[in-house]
């Protein structure tokens, strides 16, 4: 298959994915506008933030994308063997383990949360401890939910995992619709949003259970840990968990630092609200083209085709710069409007709306070279060969560590600007390893890509932000006036965009024109 061919695959199936994925990430951000209106940004939601650090670290460290990363090539090696059944029983093994160990460690969290997390907040440490012990046990349901969407991955089925956090975040929306305005007690109403994700995670694993059957086998109750696949997977789990989970440690380390450091009062959960709207583009273009590529990575490695496999690493690079370099335009210059928009309603004020708006934009800096950091480390995790993103990453940490010591004084904003100047260092190194490791990753392509889109996406912040001006300033600040003001800026922006690539003839959108014709014969 040639590049444009390959090119054309890539972007129906990230097309198909993304949109699923669109479309959980667009309920995430009604998630965030419905609990922003009852909670705002300042006071007891901070404790919810803080609270909510531990799991989400222990998740990512152990579960989620960890355990999927290091299960989808030893998964994918065996079927492309032909050991099918064998396939099957690892994966039933791995499963087991992983219910039998988390599980007993997620009791011994519940158990020593009022120990662990008062040293952790600035304020409300009663009420994060019982938060934490509420939200914990999302840690083994997402684990085994990893487990079934990297069966579904290595079979290339991508759409049902991507929209299971769809109802993940309905019933999180309808928990806090039906359930806030019962609770007489702010606790109370945190309580009510808890006891929602849990329930919402119950959900997500459970519906894509079905969706097995039509493969080539089942789980089932199989404890068979002497197969040396079941040991490479929990080998490669460990340097995959800390190179993965490093990268969310710097998230959870700079909210502390925000927490103790800044406001604990209104930083954490104002980082944490600028984070939810950079992972819309985030998860609806990067995560999508690193997911679909990931498959085809761990096949190319296992049959050796170092050519096919620098080529689609390459193209993914393309394609994640193509999509993410506009995004990230448009998050810096119209930051402002954007979080008035989806956030400024009921206990969130104008005030508040300043903060957000400014880690965003600092956020926006690092929103491109943190998708390229997902699509290389997944390039190394294909090879089987975690060891070295992991050590990146622990250098990575130092770094952003060190940033938030400079930054944080600059205030909120300070703390999202640390993150994304350690992500531009972070890829700089994965580049540069994965190069020496594989050969020639044409960084020729590849730059001049970059830089042809990162002009293209000036013209768009330009255009897209006088146009808001004029908007705004005709029309007013109604929610009605925000949305025509916003939603035309974005729209002319996007087609000046487009029509600004095709005249400086970017070749990714030689894939999205055969993408348009596709749905045209459809």
């Amino acid at each position: 298959m040639d590049e444009r061919a390959k090119g054309r695959r890539l972007a129906w199936s990230t097309a198909i994915f993304s949109a699923a994925t669109g479309l959980s990430r667009v309920l995430g951000l009604i998630r965030e506008i419905v609990a922003a209106n009852y909670f705002g940004a300042r006071g007891p939601i901070n404790a919810f933030t803080v609270a909510f650090q531990i799991p989400n670290l222990v998740r990512a460290l152990v579960a989620d994308a960890a355990l999927s990363s290091a299960f989808v090539p030893v998964f994918s090696e065996l079927l492309e063997k032909g050991e099918k059944a064998r396939a099957w029983r690892v994966a039933s093994t791995v499963f087991w383990l992983f219910l039998l160990v988390v599980g007993g460690f997620t009791a011994l969290f519940i158990l020593a949360a009022p120990i662990l997390i008062p040293p952790l907040t600035g304020a409300y440490d009663d009420l994060a401890v019982t938060l934490s012990q509420i939200l914990f046990p999302i840690v083994v349901l997402i684990g085994l939910f990893g487990i079934v969407t990297g069966i579904l991955n290595s079979y290339e089925q991508f759409t049902i995992p991507a929209l299971t956090p769809v109802f993940w975040n309905l019933a999180i929306i309808i928990g806090l619709v039906i359930g806030v305005p019962r609770a007489d007690t702010e606790s109370g109403k945190l309580y009510v949003y808890a006891g929602s994700i849990v329930v919402g995670t119950v959900i997500q694993f459970l519906l894509p259970l079905p969706w097995l059957r039509g493969l080539d086998g089942r789980l089932r109750l199989a404890l068979d840990i002497r197969d040396p696949a079941v040991k490479q997977v929990f080998k490669l789990m460990l340097p995959v968990m800390l190179g993965l989970g490093l990268i969310n440690v710097n998230a959870v380390i700079g909210t502390f630092v925000a927490s103790k450091l800044i406001d604990p009062q209104l930083a954490p959960t104002a980082i944490d609200k600028a984070f939810r709207i950079y992972m819309l583009p985030q998860g609806m273009f990067s995560v999508a083209v690193a997911t679909i590529l990931y498959p085809s990575l761990a096949r190319l490695s296992t049959r050796g085709d170092l050519v096919g496999f620098r080529a689609t690493v390459s193209s993914g690079l393309r394609q994640i710069n193509f999509m993410l370099i506009p995004s990230a335009v448009v998050c810096a210059v119209l930051a402002e409007p954007i979080v008035r928009l989806l956030y400024q309603r009921g206990a969130f004020e104008p005030g508040q709306t300043t903060v957000v708006a400014g880690a965003l934009a600092a956020f926006s800096l690092g929103l491109t070279f943190n998708g390229m950091m997902l699509m290389l480390n997944r390039a190394f995790f294909s090879l089987q060969t975690p060891w070295i993103p992991t050590l990146i990453a622990l250098a990575v940490l130092a770094l952003n560590t060190t940033l938030y010591a400079i930054f944080y004084r600059f205030g909120v904003w300070g703390i999202p600007l640390a993150i994304s100047l350690a992500n531009i260092g972070g890829v700089a190194l994965l580049f540069v390893t994965l190069r020496r490791r594989v050969g020639r990753l044409d960084l020729h392509k590849i730059a001049r890509s970059f830089g042809l889109v990162t002009i293209a996406s000036a013209v768009l912040g330009v255009v897209a932000y006088g146009i808001w001006y004029v908007l705004d300033s005709a029309l007013g600040r109604s929610f009605a006036a925000q949305l025509i003001s916003l939603g035309v800026a974005l729209g002319v922006g996007g087609a000046v965009y487009l029509a600004v690539c095709s005249a400086l003839r970017v070749r990714e959108m030689a894939a999205l024109l055969s993408l348009r014709d596709r749905f045209r014969r459809d």
